[in-house]
């Protein structure tokens, strides 16, 4: 699934080609597209006539369209395999396409392979802390189906002391913890693998256990690893990962643990080992990342 440094590199090619464009038509090819959506294509369709992208907005992985005059946003989900792709080439895998956009002059289509990501009008509420709801934006309103998400680590109003507090409080493993959207934004399988792996940390280590200090340290390398993604314009292992222009992005040369098995731990030389972490997989060095006691292991 697209992480922060994917959804963000789409933010930012949306943002570059369609802010202040006016919003022509649009077309849907497929019900799962708009399926979450109340009143589904033709609200989508009333709410988007006569309008222009006033903002392309991210939190976390969900990208949102602030759209002038009114008081509703069109949200998008990329789920497993959603892409959005700007006047596509010859060429470019739009043969599972979910629905275009005519903005501006500019042809703009939502493709997804497996169908899991989604479309969908929400209202606009007021965010939680009065300040601007997320990268794209400087107004201190946020779609309502967004607002339980957290923060992020790239977030200019992200507060990582309260985050710390936060996971310290919870009685779970630390990787849930980096899992849990409502906790810290953004982060999915391979960066909370990428992060436990610069911190030394065994990603079944309860969170109750760890100072805060503790936490802290590796809440900074979480912050480091999304923003050396970002600038490498993210992850990429299939065509499934594309940016707005159809390229895949390119920090999966940089993973030390991720996809790794049986890869040497750049660190220390011992092969990096796949365990199976909640119907998913977690990589860790078995020698860099020991196993905690069993004190201060996580019951779930």
């Amino acid at each position: 699934m697209p992480e922060l440094p994917e959804v963000e590199t789409v933010r930012a090619g949306l943002a570059r080609h369609l802010l202040t464009q006016p919003v022509i038509d649009a077309e849907f090819f497929h019900p799962c597209a708009t399926r979450r959506s109340p009143g589904g294509e033709d609200h989508i369709l009333d709410v988007l006539a006569g309008t222009r992208l006033e903002g392309v907005v991210r939190r976390g992985k969900y990208l949102w369209w602030e759209l002038s005059e009114r008081a509703e946003a069109l949200v998008i989900h990329l789920g497993m395999s959603g892409q959005i792709l700007i006047d596509p080439r010859p060429g470019m895998p739009t043969h599972h396409r979910r629905a275009r956009f005519h903005i501006g002059e500019h042809d703009v289509w939502f493709v997804d392979q497996r169908t899991f990501g989604h479309l969908l009008v929400s209202p606009l509420v007021p965010t939680s802390d009065s300040k601007s709801a997320g990268w794209g934006s400087s107004a201190a309103l946020i779609p309502e189906v967004v607002s339980h998400i957290a923060r992020d680590p790239l977030d200019d109003h992200y507060e990582p002391a309260a985050t710390a507090r936060a996971i310290r409080g919870r009685t779970t493993s630390i990787k849930r913890a980096l899992l849990d959207q409502s906790l810290i934004a953004g982060i999915g399988n391979i960066y909370a693998d990428e992060a436990l792996w610069r911190a030394r940390i065994h990603p079944g280590r309860a969170t109750a256990t760890m100072t805060q200090r503790a936490v802290l340290g590796l809440l900074g390398h979480v912050r480091d690893v999304l923003a050396e993604a970002l600038a490498a314009g993210g992850t990429s292992f299939d065509a499934l990962y594309v940016d707005t222009s159809g390229r895949s992005g390119y920090f999966a040369r940089e993973l030390n643990a991720y996809g790794r098995t049986g890869a040497p731990c750049p660190r220390c030389g011992r092969p990096i080992v796949r365990e199976s972490f909640a119907n998913r997989s977690s990589h860790r060095c078995p020698s860099c990342q020991r196993l905690p006691a069993p004190a201060h292991l996580a019951k779930c």
